[in-house]
């Protein structure tokens, strides 16, 4: 059966971020992408000009088009944007009895732009988290939902533990914006830890980078993967793309997603 993945996200005109991204690497992950837009974003790499939110009700229908006809092997969700959105996300995944949910607490682009209504975050963690299989913030967002302090690993940790106990089953707390010559990513199942180490790479081209792992996440899930080996994955395969990472526009670039099928081509 073909393997299939639904992107519940906003829109990146660019194509870094977003459903654009997401798509991107659905496709490297050779997975059937699907996507239900939630919002409709005017930035480029220099940063979010304006957002226009897509009503609740048409962001429900898409989801139930998506599902209630093709169906998904593993969903994931990005920028969500308001609490009545999240409340009717969490409702059609309840229908549709989804397992395989990763959720990217899509809180504030590259440029410090606000993508959730500050009200929001409680929605976020009441509604969304108790169905995700796994969570992926980085460390401001994991600050903001655990309302600890994540400056270094052991914060992370701290974080993790308090994020698992609001109801994911794996927690992975990015170490993108953490110090250090090593890429640190924080893996927690409620049991234990696991660290995935990738070479930090001295490019500003990153834009789209918790896009493109949470949807590499969920490629993996939906192509049957375990979730530690899924997370492994798309940990591999974000350090390449941010290696290959594209030098365009003026401000953060984006990754490469197709650098595998580039180098191969090489």
């Amino acid at each position: 059966m073909t393997a299939r993945a639904l992107t519940i996200a906003g829109s990146d005109p660019g194509g870094g971020a977003g459903i654009q991204a997401d798509l991107k690497t659905f496709s490297a992950f050779r997975v059937y992408g699907m996507s239900a837009l939630t919002a409709v974003t005017v930035q480029n790499t220099l940063g979010v000009r304006s957002v226009m939110p897509v009503p609740q009700p048409v962001v429900a229908e898409q989801i139930d088009a998506v599902l209630e006809d093709i169906g998904a092997g593993a969903v994931k969700t990005g920028m969500l944007g308001s609490a009545p959105v999240i409340r009717a996300i969490a409702s059609r995944l309840k229908t549709y009895r989804v397992k395989n949910l990763v959720v990217d607490p899509v809180m504030y682009a590259k440029s410090g732009h606000a993508l959730l209504a500050p009200a929001a975050a409680g929605s976020l963690i009441k509604h969304l988290l108790p169905l995700a299989l796994i969570v992926t913030p980085n460390a401001p967002e994991a600050e903001r939902l655990s309302g600890l302090k994540v400056r270094d690993l052991a914060g992370a940790r701290n974080a993790a533990r308090t994020i698992h106990r609001l109801g994911p089953a794996w927690v992975l707390v990015k170490g993108g914006h953490l110090p250090g010559p090593v890429c640190e990513d924080l893996l927690y199942d409620g049991r234990a830890f696991t660290v995935f180490r990738s070479p930090r790479v001295n490019t500003r081209n990153t834009h789209g980078t918790g896009c493109t792992l949470s949807a590499a996440i969920a490629s993996g899930l939906a192509l049957a993967l375990p979730p530690r080996e899924a997370v492994e994955e798309a940990v591999a395969y974000v350090a390449g793309a941010i290696k290959h990472a594209l030098p365009l526009g003026s401000g953060h670039g984006p990754l490469n997603h197709h650098w595998r099928t580039h180098a191969k081509a090489a």
